[in-house]
């Protein structure tokens, strides 16, 4: 039996602590205006943020931990706090000491001023190392207990402790597509924007009652969400399996440095050469369907492809050396895209100073007016310009820094080239709108902050669905990457009339025997004879995985479903 100390007058309360580049010249090429030998999209991976998850509301507060029980106690049994009977005093008080003496005891009246600075460092540090610790490594389960102990000691000593009995996974390796939603009591043909909402705000996106992970713009390639995502927007296995064969078509094609050409080791090749437009193209293609260089099948392609990237770029952040001069802005956007992606998606720290120095070049490379064109600072057009703001888009949803006033200029750059206040754009100012440069320029005013309500927006969405469509009979890969984009975004019944058609024509024209097995061939499409067959096969990738290639970025409701 411990002894029971013998009561002592309060202690005095604790003293209070006092209140704490300039661009190197480029060639200078001719200025004619052939599309880009050019691919797509961009990416990142911001802080992790709180998910509520089904049953839980946001802001709920969670039941307070059961304290835990004093040594000595039988558990369960409620302590009391501790009280000691004071013998009545035989002199005369003053009426401040006796209202000291009856006021409820405090933990400054028993524990001593040094235990109580220890408690609270303690605790200090242990919200530090929580916030230092990598996710699913380290601290699990912090246990602070205050009392007596079973062995006799001193009563005025804290234990603490930290178990490590668990360790956090990363919830992707344990989340099936079940968990999330029901792929198999559904028929795929049902499971529609109509039938399955997306909700977005900012990052978060929740999916009828069930929220999904906060996510970056990268963020739904692959795992659980991929499959999800997959089912919401209509994707087949068809369209996965037409993807798969394209990218072992590009594998195959890879040189031995990492490199890829556009005049190629296979048929049909491109008329010149741009082995950085080829490689950016051909990585962006693999990056899509969530492939890094730390994992998956082609986790050693993607390797391969990166370092020779990395090696042709030079101190101002410049890649495209090589290739005529109106392509080599085109393979820079795009080589500024690949690296940003894929530091977005791995966070791979070497990545990061060369990914943002492409970024500072294209900052010093736009023009006054707010566009990219072949040269730096040359007033720019739509074509060269939504790559660069893709490039843009995709760094700064890496985390990387992008100065805010670039895109103002972005702005100022498309009011210039836009018609029907906004609906459609052209090539350059003063032109006339065109299928191709509305899609381009619509996507950029997503990206710039354009709501879905925008009622430009939704003239546009209706001027691509409706006027021009999906013509299978005039191949034009460059406008079917764009406008898939942003009928994706758009979502409704403009996206879902467009995705039938494309999620069925693009498996049906994709070769599947022989040599060029996995590729898409380039005769008929309208740039097809400058890109080659590289060009149109990467470009059919990307809008075969523009389910989860990017995350959405609107809240379709309802009475939102009809474009106006």
């Amino acid at each position: 039996m411990l002894s029971t100390p013998q009561p002592s007058p309060p202690p005095p309360p604790p003293p209070v602590a006092p209140a704490p580049l300039g661009i190197a010249g480029r060639s200078t090429g001719g200025t004619s205006t052939p599309p880009p030998v050019a691919a797509p999209g961009p990416a990142s991976l911001p802080p992790a943020s709180t998910t509520k998850w089904r049953g839980e509301t946001k802001g709920q507060q969670r039941s307070p931990a059961p304290t835990p029980p004093v040594a000595g106690q039988p558990a369960g049994q409620a302590v009391a706090p501790a009280r000691s009977s004071v013998a009545a005093p035989t002199t005369t008080q003053s009426d401040d000491e006796e209202a000291d003496l009856r006021r409820p005891l405090k933990v400054a009246d028993f524990a001593p001023s040094w235990l109580i600075s220890l408690v609270i460092h303690l605790l200090f540090l242990v919200l530090l190392a929580l916030f230092v610790t990598p996710a699913g490594e380290g601290i699990s389960r912090v246990l602070l207990t205050l009392g007596q102990s079973e062995v006799e000691a001193p009563a005025d000593l804290a234990e603490f402790t930290i178990s490590e009995e668990t360790v956090l996974a990363d919830p992707t390796d344990s989340m099936t597509l079940d968990a999330l939603v029901d792929i198999d009591a559904l028929e795929m043909s049902e499971l529609t924007l109509d039938s399955v909402t997306p909700e977005f705000a900012e990052v978060d996106m929740g999916i009828g009652d069930i929220e999904l992970p906060a996510m970056p713009m990268v963020g739904g390639r692959s795992g659980s969400m991929r499959k999800t995502l997959l089912a919401i927007y209509g994707g087949t296995q068809e369209t996965e399996d037409a993807v798969e064969l394209g990218l072992r078509w590009l594998r195959k094609q890879q040189k031995g440095d990492g490199s890829w050409s556009l005049t190629g080791r296979y048929d049909d090749g491109a008329t010149s050469e741009n082995a950085v437009a080829a490689t950016s193209m051909a990585l962006l293609a693999f990056l899509g369907a969530g492939y890094t260089h730390q994992s998956g099948e082609h986790q050693e392609v993607v390797g391969k492809a990166i370092r020779w990237l990395v090696k042709q770029q030079d101190r101002d952040g410049f890649f495209a050396r090589e290739g005529r001069s109106h392509q080599q802005s085109y393979s820079q956007a795009q080589a500024t895209i690949a690296i940003c992606e894929l530091y977005a998606m791995t966070q791979d720290s070497w990545l990061r100073d060369k990914a943002q120095l492409a970024l500072k070049y294209a900052e010093a490379a736009q023009a006054d007016r707010g566009g990219w064109r072949y040269q730096p600072r040359e007033p720019g057009d739509t074509s060269v310009t939504g790559w660069y703001v893709m490039a843009l888009e995709s760094g700064r949803s890496a985390g990387l820094e992008v100065d805010q006033s670039t895109f103002y200029k972005i702005r100022e750059f498309l009011d210039s080239v836009q018609y029907d206040n906004g609906s459609q754009y052209s090539y350059q100012p003063y032109g006339p709108p065109t299928a191709p440069m509305t899609a381009e320029g619509l996507l950029c005013r997503q990206y710039l902050g354009w709501q879905r309500g925008e009622e430009a927006l939704g003239r546009g969405v209706s001027k691509i669905s409706i006027d021009w469509g999906y013509d299978r009979d005039d191949p034009n890969f460059y406008y079917w990457y764009y406008a898939t984009q942003v009928l994706h975004h758009y979502g409704g019944s403009s996206w879902r009339i467009w995705n039938e058609e494309m999620r069925e024509h693009l498996p049906s024209i994709q070769v599947k025997s022989g040599a060029e097995a996995g590729s898409w061939a380039p005769q008929r499409d309208r740039w097809g004879s400058s890109g080659g067959r590289l060009y149109t096969t990467c470009f059919a990738i990307y809008c075969l995985e523009v389910y989860y290639r990017h995350m959405p970025l609107y809240k379709p409701t309802a009475d939102e479903e009809s474009p106006r």
